[in-house]
């Protein structure tokens, strides 16, 4: 029988809307194998539905199961002494337990809470309670609300897992936690996460072949109810909130055109409204008015909460919008986006998880809350958008003021930095480009002067030639006189008259030259007459040009003010009649209220005709299924009995390696000890039973011979690769492709005094397993078999033996592949935010790439060895230092302090002796306020230990007095270098 669509709070165990999912399979199967699990999802995706769903089949199981609700009693001013007795308070209730908690608790007082709790679980739940546990704890991040740490409280449950080894009594005790958070953000100390001993159950939409119970309700209110459930998981993606409420309104939606068709009398012709129409008018428009219960409204406050970290999300959720997906890299972004629910994971793609999320939060909403963020935002996009070259949407004058301002105190993305940083820079380049054209001005402005004052002094030298040439005529005119008055009147003065010609050639020499000076500044004064005409005829033309363009740029103006009213007027028009359909809408569901009482109750009494034929029909179903479960037991039995063979044998083999473990642990080799443990326990989760058998065996193989044994090494090591396949293609799992990889480790350790070639084949087939198969033989993942060190061993035995060996190019590759494992390390730790690992692998890195592994350090000031860091590993090495430090540490953030201490980097390809040899005074004086700045030095310059500056950066990670710290004293080693790879 359908029960109405459920789409607030959880669904009761007998909910005929519950949807069955893979995630309910896995889970239960999961605790049912006493696996820790957990389930670490948004909100409403069906988390707490799932737990009463699974609680119900486990407790049908026999298994004993409790749920504690962490948010249930409030965590604001708790106190742990609080917290921990309403946990025990809360076990001994679920499980009634004859225990007085106020005497028990004063027995235990003089032992810490969480030991307190340890003890509860060990000597009171796990002695009255003879079942198999799982405890439920929901909600599990109400603990970020607490106001004391919570690390004891998760390394206690990873505990309870590890006791499994000493104490069998904790097999029967599993956990699920629940609630909506990512391991990082609810513990410290990533070595003690419990989240890297479990199993995390993914909760992914609803698919139509799941859906059946939903359809049901569609069935004869709809054509055809297959087809409708396909569109509204188009619209959903299978969200469950959405899911169920948009089943909800097309239900609503077609009681309601009936019940107006029967009221109008109508033909009963199937108009109803699609899906689209539905989700747009009832969920998508007006969204927030109409999100009730809350779900959009959450979505929306989850990525908003944190002002510093939403600029982040935003973007990320505009580049996911933009490009349809993005790879995911497990960033706290990218974990909090999906958390959020508004993405989803698919194929380790992140994608907007449906097509209502994609409506409701679209481009416009991005921008609008962007814009809140950043005052400067649609100016920042825009200049992404062009690949950050389009200087005109740079930020000038007070809007560049105004910004800066109010990123002072702020943690921005580097783009953000980026943008104010080019915004700053193109500023300075236009005050410096107004500068030099003011001086231009100023310089055309004086060679006008100058122009003047030669037409000027031209004129004035025209006058001058004038005036000598008329002086020169009146000269020539008074020597002829004179010369005839001489003449006639004495002949004896003959040499006067000599005297006048030559005084009148002299004066007719001048006028010539007079007059050539005039002729010649006549033609000058034609010229610049000409050009101040040419110049004036181009002014004029400009001026009819511009006018010319005021006047269709005022035509424009005139004509956009023009097609802006007419948009507004339309866009006016069209919200009054969006009121107006509204209205309608409302109207007419309030009066086919009535009609649709009717119909229901119809349906009803329908529904009830048919229950005591479904009954008659649900016995003889029930009589096949016993005769079924009849050959099914035996079958069972059968196999019960095979597996229990098998089972024998493999807990000898387990129990023969832990007590190998003891012999290890009496001759002081604690940590191969842990390792054969961890190994011993490694191999419950393993369910083919060939591979199960070739770990115990490798795994003790290896401690025979860490013990001294070879004989019997070698004989477990034989007998272990008799189990696993011969060739790496027929390796059809993670885990088997990981055993043989240990199997062959283990096997070249024993030959390498024996048979070094036989060796060398060993870790050739390890090496290739590994190199083929990179992501299921990645060390880092959860419950991994072999270990970094297993890896690292096989690359460095492989480079020693191949030293005098001809395969020169193989060597190449495997050295390769140890620094590309160095670096995944490195990623890791960092990633982790252990500095101080993070710090002692960057210095490993650099030792093996200058080849000075062996001597442990490189030549300082200046080593040949360094110019074997190649740029890209340099800048790999810097990235994962910036990205996973918020631009705190990283050689380039080192870099840039260096520059503002004032350093200089020298240039590219500069002799670098030369530069050292040339080092003064200033330059050491620098060099000392660079270490002081990123706290090398103290204030008494005295040089600080790498132990002060990582127990500092642990206590406060990113105090801006430790920016650039690390890595610890690398860089003044490869500034060079990083000059020369611009980095």
């Amino acid at each position: 029988m359908f029960d109405e669509y459920r789409f607030s709070g959880s669904l009761p165990e007998n909910a005929s809307t519950y949807v069955t999912r893979e995630a309910d399979k896995e889970l239960y199967e999961s605790l049912t194998a006493g696996k820790f699990c957990y389930v670490l999802n948004s909100r409403q995706s069906g988390k707490s539905s799932i737990r009463v769903r699974t609680m119900r089949r486990l407790r049908d199981a026999g298994v004993e199961c409790t749920a504690i609700d962490l948010s249930a009693g409030g965590v604001q001013n708790v106190t742990p002494e609080q917290w921990y007795v309403d946990l025990i308070d809360h076990l001994i209730e679920s499980f009634a337990l004859d225990v007085d908690l106020a005497e028990w608790w004063g027995k235990n007082q003089l032992h810490s809470e969480v030991t307190r709790f340890r003890k509860f679980i060990e000597e009171v739940l796990l002695v009255e309670v003879k079942a198999n546990i799982v405890i439920f704890i929901d909600e599990i991040d109400s603990v970020l609300s607490l106001k004391f740490p919570t690390d004891d409280f998760f390394a206690l449950i990873r505990a309870c897992h590890n006791q499994r080894v000493d104490n069998p009594e904790y097999n029967r005790l599993t956990f699920c936690l629940l609630g909506v958070a990512s391991p990082s953000n609810l513990i410290q100390d990533k070595q003690r996460t419990p989240f890297n001993i479990g199993r995390a159950i993914n909760l992914k939409g609803f698919q139509l072949h799941e859906v059946e119970p939903l359809k049901k309700g569609l069935e004869g209110k709809f054509a055809d109810s297959q087809q409708l459930m396909q569109e509204i998981l188009n619209w959903t993606g299978g969200q469950p909130f959405l899911t169920q409420k948009l089943c909800q309104f097309m239900v609503e939606e077609s009681t309601a055109l009936r019940k107006s068709k029967v009221k109008s009398q109508k033909s009963e012709k199937d108009d109803s409204l699609s899906v689209e129409q539905v989700a747009r008018a009832r969920i998508i428009e007006n969204w927030e008015l109409q999100d009730e219960p809350e779900h959009l409204r959450t979505i929306r406050a989850r990525i908003l909460r944190d002002e510093e970290r939403a600029g982040y999300l935003l973007d990320l959720y505009q580049q996911i919008r933009s490009n349809g997906e993005v790879a995911n890299n497990d960033s706290a972004e990218q974990s909090e986006l999906l958390l959020s629910g508004l993405v989803g994971k698919q194929q380790d793609k992140l994608r907007v998880f449906n097509r209502i999320y994609q409506e409701v939060f679209n481009q416009n909403w991005v921008e609008a809350e962007l814009k809140k963020l950043r005052p400067y935002s649609e100016a920042f996009r825009a200049w992404v958008a062009s690949g950050c070259v389009d200087e005109s949407r740079l930020l000038r004058g007070n809007a560049l003021k105004d910004a800066e301002e109010w990123g002072k105190d702020k943690n921005l993305s580097y783009q953000d930095k980026q943008f104010l940083a080019a915004s700053k820079e193109k500023e300075i380049q236009e005050e410096i480009a107004a500068q030099e054209k003011e001086a231009q001005l100023e310089r055309e402005r004086k060679d006008r002067e100058a122009t003047e004052e030669r037409n000027l002094l031209l004129t004035e030298a025209n006058i001058k030639a004038k005036r000598q040439i008329r002086s020169g005529s009146a000269v020539l005119f008074l020597a002829l006189l004179a010369s005839v008055i001489l003449g006639v009147f004495a002949a004896t003065e003959g040499n006067k008259a000599l005297q006048a010609q030559e005084m009148f050639k002299e004066a007719n020499t001048k006028a010539k030259e007079a007059n050539k000076k005039f002729e010649d500044a006549n033609i000058k004064a034609e010229e610049e007459g000409k050009k101040v005409i040419a110049f004036q005829q181009q002014t004029q033309q400009l001026e009819k040009t511009a006018d010319g363009a005021k006047i269709q740029a005022k035509k424009a103006t005139d004509k956009a003010k023009e097609e802006r009213e007419k948009a507004q007027q339309a866009e006016k028009n069209a919200n009054d009649a969006n009121q107006k359909a509204t209205v309608a809408i409302e109207q007419a569901r309030n009066a086919e209220i009535n009609a649709d009482d009717a119909n229901e109750k119809a349906i009803k009494a329908k529904k009830q005709a048919g229950v005591e034929q479904q009954k008659a029909e649900q016995a003889k179903t029930n009589a096949d299924e016993a005769s079924q479960q009849v050959t099914e037991a035996k079958q069972d039995a059968e196999k019960l009995q095979n597996q229990l063979a098998l089972a024998e044998k493999d807990v000898e083999n387990v129990q023969k390696l832990s007590q190998l473990a003891g012999d290890l642990r009496n001759k002081n080799l604690t940590d191969e000890s842990d390792e054969a443990l961890r190994q011993a326990g490694l191999s419950f989760r393993i369910n083919d039973h060939n591979l199960k058998q070739a770990l115990l065996l490798a795994s003790m193989a290896q401690a025979y011979q860490q013990l001294k044994n070879p004989d019997e090494a070698q004989k477990n090591i034989t007998e272990s690769l008799k189990y696993l396949p011969d060739k790496e293609n027929n390796i059809n799992s993670e885990q088997g492709l990981q055993i043989k990889v240990f199997a062959k480790k283990t096997e070249g350790n024993l030959l390498i005094e024996k048979d070094k070639i036989k060796a060398i084949e060993a870790y050739k087939e390890a090496y290739k397993i590994m190199k083929n198969n990179p992501n299921e033989t990645n060390p880092f993942k959860t419950n991994q078999i072999i270990i970094a060190e297993d890896i690292k061993l096989v690359y460095r035995r492989l480079l020693n033996l191949l030293g005098n060996q001809t395969q020169e190019n193989f060597r190449k590759q495997v050295w390769e592949s140890l620094k590309q494992h160095f670096l995944v390390e490195l990623e890791y730790f960092l990633k982790a935010q252990n500095w101080q690992e993070a710090d002692e692998k960057t210095s490993q890195i650099m030792l093996f790439i200058a080849n000075r592994e062996s001597e442990g350090s490189i030549k300082y000031p200046y080593d040949p060895q360094i110019e074997n860091f190649s740029c890209s590993v340099l800048k790999q090495i810097d990235d994962y230092w910036v990205q996973n430090s918020k631009g705190h540490f990283g050689f380039s953030v080192q870099k840039k302090i260096w520059v503002d201490t004032g350093n200089q980097l020298g240039i590219a390809g500069m002799d670098v002796r030369r530069i050292l040899n040339e080092l003064n005074d200033k330059d050491y004086l620098n060099s000392a306020r660079f270490m002081n700045a990123i706290g090398w030095i103290d204030k008494k310059d005295k040089m600080v230990d790498a132990r002060e500056i990582l127990d500092a950066i642990k206590q406060k990670p990113y105090d801006p007095s430790l920016r650039g710290a690390l890595p610890f004293r690398w860089f003044p080693i490869v500034r060079f270098r990083l000059v020369n790879c611009n980095i």
